[in-house]
């Protein structure tokens, strides 16, 4: 039998490298096919939808069956509080710092210097409250298979922990629930396993069509345009990668090898652009990495419809450029409600059509300036979207470390 168990192991780790070498094929070969090939690769775009539509059916089960199985079995409340609020704290603290670090690298390179509007034609869209109430709003859902439509995770991640504590207060009757919610988990991995033999094929499909779209001249003359604002957000994204990678060192996790596990969710991440199409393969990476199941289960699901602080990173230092755009002075007053607007933005707007360009224009708004300044960056948002979505599962793979260290001690207690 521990034969058996170091064979599946090793098979694993030959599937795992073997896709990573697959995904960075597939995007390499997706962006030079684009650039070269140009219009005639819009027509892969098909393959790629189909590959993201594929991971996103299994988001809905996945969630559902990862958190009961994952908090059921743990038996008592104060076990899942103690997960919930050390990453409670980690989001809204790691948000704040992206944000902060977006504000402060825009000051410092002022890529708005100069500007002009590119008179790009700006989407309607719909401002949301993101006060306290708008945020406890978004936890319940009359409807949950609308809400699951809808693209909507936190009332069905809601009503999940509360079904896993429910059954878990039940004691040795709901023992065979639970044995069987983890059989369905066990089975839907399954699943996502074949699902992501086609992701080389699927980022390929996707990266090729986007940048064939464009042929390699147009996005050559994309980045020019604004390319003091390209470089102004990548650098800031670095920045935050960097910080994420301190915390690591912070609860002794070793940063480069833990990178390398995430590395398939990383590249996935720039390939899709979307951190929920990205999250069986964040969670698979996850235990990679020798993280606790139960942390995995609870933290990746709800950083996915929370943290995202490379968006929140881009949305800071994007209103910062805009306004040295139009020429508007920021004082410290109005960076600080930019900061601590645009990490509220990220968090409220989670599953809402259009996210990024509802989210800026709630900061924006915050600060009086024109919703009309997007046009400044619509041209490029694409490509950044992809780079500030690797951040975002970055930064959701670090907190999963944070709490695996910091609820260790509880769970050996028990």
């Amino acid at each position: 039998m521990p034969n058996s168990g170091k064979k599946r192991e090793s098979v694993a780790f030959i599937f795992a490298d073997r896709l990573l070498a697959g995904i960075l094929t597939g995007a390499a070969g997706g962006v030079a096919a684009g650039w070269w090939f140009g219009p005639v690769m819009t027509g892969w775009g098909w393959l790629g939808d189909l590959f993201l539509d594929a991971l996103k059916m299994t988001i809905l089960p996945l969630v559902v069956t990862a958190i009961i199985s994952g908090i059921a079995p743990l038996g008592a409340a104060h076990a899942v509080g103690r997960a919930g609020a050390v990453t409670g704290v980690f989001i809204i603290a790691s948000t704040l710092v992206a944000t902060t670090t977006g504000v402060l690298t825009a000051d410092i390179v002022q890529p708005g210097a100069g500007a002009r509007s590119a008179g790009a034609v700006v989407p309607t869209v719909e401002a949301t409250n993101t006060g306290l109430e708008s945020i406890i709003r978004t936890l319940i859902s009359p409807n949950l298979v609308q809400a699951a439509a809808d693209g909507l995770i936190l009332p069905i991640m809601l009503f999940a922990l509360l079904l896993a504590l429910a059954l878990a207060g039940m004691g040795p009757r709901a023992q065979p629930v639970i044995n069987l919610v983890e059989i369905l988990n066990e089975a839907i991995m399954r699943l996502i396993g074949w699902i992501l033999y086609l992701a080389p094929i699927g980022i390929f499909a996707l990266l090729a069509a986007r940048f064939g779209a464009l042929g390699g001249e147009g996005f050559r003359r994309e980045i020019t345009s604004v390319g003091s604002y390209v470089v102004t957000v990548i650098m800031g994204l670095g920045v935050h990668f960097l910080t994420l990678c301190a915390v690591l060192i912070l609860v002794r996790t070793s940063p480069l090898p833990y990178a390398v596990h995430f590395l398939r969710a990383l590249v996935t991440a720039f390939g899709t652009g979307s951190s929920a199409a990205t999250l069986p393969l964040a969670m698979d990476c996850a235990r990679d990495a020798n993280m606790r199941e139960p942390v995995v289960r609870f933290v990746l699901p709800l950083g996915t419809a929370l943290n995202r602080n490379g968006t929140a990173l881009y949305q800071a230092a994007a209103t910062m450029f805009i306004a040295q755009a139009y020429g508007m002075d920021m004082p410290a007053a109005q960076q600080a409600v930019v900061v601590i607007t645009a990490a509220l933005a990220g968090i409220a707007t989670a599953g809402v059509p259009q996210h990024g360009l509802v989210n800026m224009v709630i900061v924006m708004s915050a600060v009086n300036l024109p919703a009309e300044g997007i046009g400044l960056i619509l041209a490029v948002d694409w490509f950044l979207d992809r780079c500030r979505t690797v951040i975002n599962v970055w930064g959701n793979g670090v907190g999963t470390a944070v709490v695996n260290h910091l609820t260790t001690g509880a769970a050996s207690e028990k």
